[in-house]
C-alpha cells in the first residue's frame, strides 16, 4: 500500500536518507513509515514501528489525551511546531522517558488521502544545558543576595542595571530607585562629576585606574552621608556588550580603628620619649648623690671600723649593700630604656666567641662549673644585646644557685627556622605559679638582701626577645633546677634589617 501512497518513493527515499528522527502516521495515528534515526532513538529494530500507534513513542499517561489531540489537528491540518514553550516527553523502548520537540507537516497524497509528518528532536542535552544553567544562575543569584559586601552592576554607560540587598541597606535606596540610574547618584563631589569622564576614557584608551585593581573611595547615601569604602571593579562581556560588577564594602569601622591606633601611637611615642627623658633625668640626677653616698659610707667604715659595735657594722654592711643595689637599678634601667630605641650596627655575631667572654667577665665561684655546646651558630643582631641575653641569664643562674656543687649548660638546637637556646642550672627551681610574674619589670622571687637583684635582667630579656621576634618561656621543677629556652629566628625581621626600631 506504502507504493500507492508515496508514488515513486521519492518522500520514502527522502525520509531513509535523512538524519533527523521522522515518520509519517495515517489519519488513525498509525506509523507507515518511521526512518532508521527515529528507529534509533525509541530504541526500536528495523520497520518495528510499521502499523503501530504512534501513542507508543510517548508515555501512557498522556496517550489517551493525545488521541483527541490527534483528531482535532487532522481536521484542520497545519504545519506547526510542538514542544516549545511546553514540556513533550517521548518513550523510549525500555521504559525511558526524554525529552522532545516535534515538528508536524501535513502531506496529501494524489488520492486525497491524509497523513501527517512528524519531525522529532532529542533535546536532553539542551534541557540538561537549560538546568545546569538555571542552577547556576539561582546559585550565584543566592550568592549575590546574600553576600555581605554591596555588589553593583551597571553597563559601560554607568547605568545601574542590578543591585543586592546588601547594597540597598548599604546607600539607603531601595534597588527600584538605583537601576536605570547613572551609577554616579551614589558619589558625593567631585567625584560624580569626573565618573562618566572617567569610564569614556577608558572606552577610549583602556587605560585603569580602578578596574581590577581596588581603591579607597568615598560612597554618598540617600540621606546625604558619606562613608568611606572599599571598591574593586571586574570587567564582564556578554557576547559584545560590556558590563562592570563593583564590589563595595563599608570601611568605617577600620577607618574608625586606624584613626584609634594612629592617635594611640602618637600618645605611646609621646609617653616612650617622655619617659625616656625621664629615666635620663632621673639617672643623671640620683647617680651624683648616691656616689657621694656610697664614698661617704666606704670611708665611715673603713676608718670608723673600731667605733662601731657588730650591730653598727652590721648596718654599715646593709647600706653599702643597698648604695650598690640602687646603683644597679639605674643603670638596669637606663639599659632596659635603651633596648629598641638606641640602634647598634647589625653584625655577625660567634657565640662561641660571645659565651666565653660573657663566662670571663660574670667570672663564676669555684663551686659551679658552666658548660656550653661545643658548636654554637653564628647569628644576626647588635652584639651588645645578644650579649645582655646570654649574660644576664647566665648571671640568675649564678645568683640562685643553691647547691654546694652547681652546673649550668649552655644549648643549642635549630628548629622550624629558629635557634632554639637554652641556658639549664641545678638551682632551686621555680614553683609553675611564677613563671610569668618573673619577666615582669623589678619582680624578684627572693628577698633583695638575701640575692642582690634589681628585678630588671629577666624583663631586659624579654624585651629585646620581642624586638627580634622571638620568645622566651621557663620549664622548670622545684628543687631540681630550671630551663630558661629562648628563641631567635635564623633571619632577623624586616623591621630591624630595615633599620626601623621598636
Amino acid at each position: 500500500m506504502k507504493d500507492h501512497i508515496l508514488e515513486g518513493q521519492t518522500l520514502d527515499w527522502l525520509l531513509m536518507s535523512a538524519t533527523e528522527a521522522m515518520l509519517i502516521v495515517d489519519r488513525d495515528g498509525h506509523i507507515i513509515l518511521a526512518n532508521p534515526p527515529l528507529e534509533r532513538l525509541f530504541g526500536y529494530s528495523p520497520a518495528g514501528l510499521i502499523g503501530q500507534a504512534m501513542e507508543v513513542l510517548m508515555p501512557e499517561r498522556f496517550r489517551d489525551t493525545h488521541v483527541g489531540k490527534r483528531s482535532h489537528y487532522f481536521a484542520d491540518p497545519q504545519p506547526r511546531s510542538m514542544g516549545i514553550g511546553m514540556e513533550l516527553r517521548g518513550r523510549h523502548f525500555d521504559g525511558r522517558e526524554f525529552p522532545i520537540e516535534v515538528s508536524l507537516s501535513p502531506l496529501k497524497t494524489d488520492r486525497g488521502l491524509k497523513l501527517v509528518m512528524a519531525t522529532i528532536h532529542d533535546i536532553t542535552s539542551r534541557k540538561q544545558a537549560e538546568a545546569a544553567l538555571q542552577e547556576s544562575e539561582a546559585r550565584m543569584r543566592a550568592i549575590v543576595d546574600t553576600a555581605v559586601d554591596a555588589i553593583i552592576t551597571i553597563d559601560e554607560q554607568g547605568l545601574i542595571e542590578r543591585v543586592n540587598p546588601r547594597a540597598e541597606g548599604l546607600f539607603g535606596y531601595a534597588g527600584s530607585e538605583m537601576v536605570g540610574n547613572n551609577i554616579s547618584m551614589l558619589m558625593p563631589a567631585p567625584y560624580r562629576e569626573r565618573h562618566d569622564g572617567y569610564l569614556a576614557h577608558y572606552r577610549q584608551t583602556g587605560e585603569k585606574k580602578i578596574i581590577g585593581l581596588g581603591r579607597e573611595v568615598v560612597g554618598l547615601r540617600k540621606d546625604g552621608t558619606t562613608f568611606p569604602m572599599d571598591l574593586s571593579v571586574a570587567e564582564m562581556y556578554f557576547g559584545a556588550r560590556r558590563m562592570f560588577t563593583g564590589i563595595v564594602r563599608d570601611i568605617t569601622v577600620r577607618k574608625q580603628a586606624e584613626e584609634q591606633h594612629t592617635q594611640l601611637m602618637q600618645e605611646i611615642s609621646s609617653a616612650n620619649e617622655e619617659l625616656t627623658n625621664f629615666a635620663y633625668v632621673v639617672s643623671h640626677d640620683l647617680k651624683a648623690p648616691l656616689r657621694a653616698i656610697g664614698s661617704l659610707a666606704d670611708w665611715l667604715s673603713t676608718d670608723y671600723v673600731d667605733k662601731f659595735d657588730d650591730e653598727g657594722r652590721e648596718h654599715m654592711r646593709l647600706l653599702i649593700s643597698r648604695v650598690h643595689r640602687m646603683s644597679s637599678l639605674i643603670d638596669g634601667i637606663l639599659q632596659y630604656s635603651r633596648v629598641g630605641r638606641v640602634k647598634e650596627t647589625l653584625v655577625a655575631v660567634d657565640l662561641n666567641t660571645l659565651l666565653r667572654e660573657v663566662v670571663d667577665l660574670l667570672a663564676p665561684p669555684e663551686h659551679i662549673e658552666i658548660s656550653i655546646d661545643a658548636a654554637l651558630p653564628t647569628v644576626v643582631g647588635e652584639r651588645t644585646r645578644i650579649q645582655q641575653l646570654f649574660q644576664n641569664l647566665i648571671s640568675n643562674a649564678i645568683q640562685y644557685m643553691d647547691k654546694p656543687s652547681g652546673k649550668i649548660h649552655v644549648t643549642c638546637v635549630a628548629k622550624a627556622g629558629k635557634w632554639q637556646f637554652a641556658v639549664t642550672d641545678n638551682g632551686p627551681g621555680i614553683e609553675q605559679r611564677h613563671f610569668e610574674r618573673i619577666f615582669q619589670l623589678f619582680q624578684t622571687l627572693v628577698p633583695r638582701d638575701k640575692v642582690e637583684s634589681t628585678g630588671v635582667g629577666l624583663a631586659l630579656v624579654r624585651k629585646i626577645l620581642d624586638m627580634y621576634g622571638g620568645e622566651i618561656w621557663v620549664e622548670s621543677t622545684v628543687g631540681s633546677g630550671a630551663s630558661f629556652i629562648f628563641t631567635l629566628p635564623v633571619n632577623l625581621p624586616k623591621k630591624l634589617k630595615q633599620g626601623i626600631t621598636v
